[in-house]
């Protein structure tokens, strides 16, 4: 009786969630692009706190920014590599929020806080493990009402 329901949502994929196959370029296209708005945009929100002080705040932390920039680029490709390859195997919810927040986050502190390494590392460790966690509830077996009908 159960089993005569008819179609549900569990049956009809969402258009936000689909699997991306394709050319490895295009995946690589896709990491830089999520990377770069991650940093460019904490770069951009952080500028109260890196500029003169007569445009802002006084700066929170003296010293050379490229040394972070360099650092969270290299981190959101690696987050946003980890989110793009499990899109292209199974559907992943918000890939590009998740790994353009995590980047963005990262360098918006580091920007304003200037950490030292071993606490940079510990925040790049957490950033990783947040897109590697999301990636892998999306790669997890499919368990439920959908998986009972099969």
């Amino acid at each position: 009786m159960i089993d005569d329901l008819g179609p549900t949502a569990y049956d009809t994929p969402d258009d936000s969630e689909e699997i991306r196959p394709g050319p490895l370029w295009r995946h690589a296209v896709w990491v830089v692009a999520v990377t770069a708005l991650g940093v460019g945009l904490g770069w951009w929100t952080g500028l109260f706190r890196i500029g003169p002080e007569e445009y802002g705040l006084p700066s929170a932390a003296p010293g050379p920014l490229l040394p972070y920039l360099a650092a969270w680029t290299a981190i959101g490709l690696a987050a946003a590599a980890v989110l793009r390859a499990a899109a292209a195997r199974v559907p992943v919810h918000a890939p590009e929020t998740i790994a353009s927040g995590v980047t963005w986050l990262g360098t918006r502190l580091s920007l304003g806080w200037r950490p030292e390494w071993p606490m940079l590392a510990l925040m790049a460790a957490v950033a990783l493990a947040a897109a590697a966690g999301w990636s892998l509830m999306a790669l997890r077996p499919r368990s439920g009402a959908k998986s009972a009908r099969r």
